[in-house]
């Protein structure tokens, strides 16, 4: 099969419904010629059964990123689908309710703890568990929001982005000599089951729709997920501890 990622060997997490960004990674992965073993926790029936909504219908096994021992076994059930990995796509972000919406003074250590293993932490973890599965060339990509700025309602969300971000980047320092690249997407505002859950989040995608240079699709996660294939792939060797913007260009100009 031919396609920008011809013969790679991806593991995607955060698929939840068809319009997750991950799912339109998935399903573009596939189109470009690549396997993809998709992850899921707590809903894991309804993961499987939007998998099956992919041109070819994917695997999925179950990750909690938190639990130390999926982690430990990720290697091993990957392996029962592929044979290595060559590219893992880290789609995951929480937050109790307190940690957003505007209850950035209020909200409780313990829900800050936890937005930050979930949305943060993990995209180490992850890679961690994967590292035995790969090889020089491959690559990890996550998603953030741009954490440069504080925006309203998003609170400690917008902290744990900020951590991602930073993460991202001695991920890139750490595993560089091994040859893996670690870069993160900045997806603008999108209509996924994430955002929904975001008190006030109307906010942001008025201001999308009404500012963004190129304009913004709410519910097109196509151009996002294009991003993530393409630092995916093998035509960007030489480039880590990036953050490509994906927002029409709001990231760029004055408010």
């Amino acid at each position: 099969m031919s396609g920008l990622l011809a013969g790679k060997r991806l593991l995607v997490t955060g698929v939840i419904t068809d319009a997750s960004i991950a799912f339109s990674v998935a399903k573009l992965a596939q189109e470009n010629g690549a396997q993809v073993v998709l992850t899921g926790y707590g809903r894991l029936s309804l993961v499987e059964r939007i998998a099956k909504r992919l041109p070819e219908p994917a695997p999925v096994i179950e990750v909690d990123v938190t639990n130390t021992e999926h982690l430990a076994g990720l290697a091993d059930r990957v392996r029962e689908h592929v044979d290595g990995l060559d590219g893992v796509v880290h789609s995951i972000g929480f937050a109790p309710q307190s940690c957003l919406g505007g209850g950035f003074l209020d909200a409780p250590w313990e829900d800050v703890a936890t937005a930050l293993h979930v949305s943060t932490f993990s995209y180490k973890s992850l890679a961690m568990a994967a590292l035995p599965l790969m090889s020089p060339g491959g690559a990890v990509v996550g998603l953030t929001f741009d954490a440069t700025k504080a925006w309203p309602v998003y609170d400690w969300m917008g902290v744990a982005k900020a951590g991602l971000e930073s993460a991202s980047r001695y991920l890139a320092l750490h595993l560089g000599k091994q040859g893996i690249r670690s870069n993160l997407v900045a997806a603008g505002p999108l209509r996924t089951i994430a955002a929904k859950s975001i008190p006030g989040f109307d906010q942001f995608e008025e201001a999308w729709t009404e500012r963004a240079p190129l304009g913004w699709s709410l519910t097109d996660q196509e151009p996002a997920a294009r991003a993530c294939l393409a630092l995916l792939s093998d035509w960007f060797p030489a480039t880590t501890g990036e953050i490509v913007h994906v927002d029409g260009g709001y990231h760029a100009i004055g408010a």
